[in-house]
């Protein structure tokens, strides 16, 4: 069981499935105390040595939770999708044990309502997520994309043309484009931040910053 001393930094991940087991797995690699909970002992066996501690309970009953020490725990994870009543049941109970911060995962918009009607400081729609990155990426302009608020997003891309040659002042690329450079990585080193005397060659790699839209016309200018 994780050290009552520790619980302030460590993560409740409740649900095993491929979200929460991702998630735990990732904590575990930041050196962060974790842990896990399913109902289902195949999964718990599968991932107790890949993860600080799993452990098996039924946590729609608040029985359960108070049982695993959960009311210790400063932020909680509930990884649970495949049945709202679930989710929501296990949620609550999180909120009436005084966890402070829960991190709830929702399937659609009306589950993702009700979790922060009952208590959730945030909601996750992952599956969602991936659908709108995986639609971004599909144009083939894009190495990566990452949308941090509606209009606003970053994105990792192969400089168009305009800039080939280029500093960012020379570029103007502000100005014309509407985004913002905010990072380079020059063949086989690492990002750096991009400042306005950077030169920016074919063969980057380029980080910018800017409304969604806007980018995805930048990216689509003439390489």
């Amino acid at each position: 069981m994780v050290d009552r001393k520790k619980k302030n930094t460590a993560v409740l991940v409740i649900g095993l499935g491929r979200f929460g087991a991702a998630t735990a797995g990732q904590l575990d690699r930041l050196d962060r105390e974790v842990l896990a909970v399913d109902e289902n002992m195949e999964l718990v066996q599968k991932w107790s040595e890949r993860i600080t501690h799993a452990v098996q309970a039924d946590v729609t009953k608040i029985e359960a939770l108070e049982q695993i020490g959960a009311r210790d725990f400063r932020t909680a994870v509930v990884a649970v999708g495949s049945s709202i009543e679930a989710s929501v049941l296990i949620t609550a109970n999180l909120v009436d044990l005084g966890v402070e911060q829960i991190w709830a995962k929702a399937i659609s918009k009306s589950h993702g309502k009700i979790l922060e009607r009952i208590g959730a400081n945030h909601v996750i729609y992952p599956e969602a997520e991936a659908g709108e990155r995986v639609a971004h990426l599909l144009s083939g302009q894009l190495l990566d994309f990452v949308e941090i608020d509606p209009d606003f997003a970053i994105v990792k891309l192969h400089p168009p043309r305009v800039l080939a040659g280029k500093t960012l002042t020379e570029s103007g690329v502000r100005g014309t484009s509407k985004v913002t450079v905010v990072g380079v990585k020059k063949p086989g080193e690492s990002f750096t931040f991009a400042t306005a005397e950077t030169l920016i060659d074919s063969g980057d790699e380029i980080l910018v910053s800017g409304h969604p839209s806007d980018i995805e016309r930048f990216a689509a200018l003439p390489k």
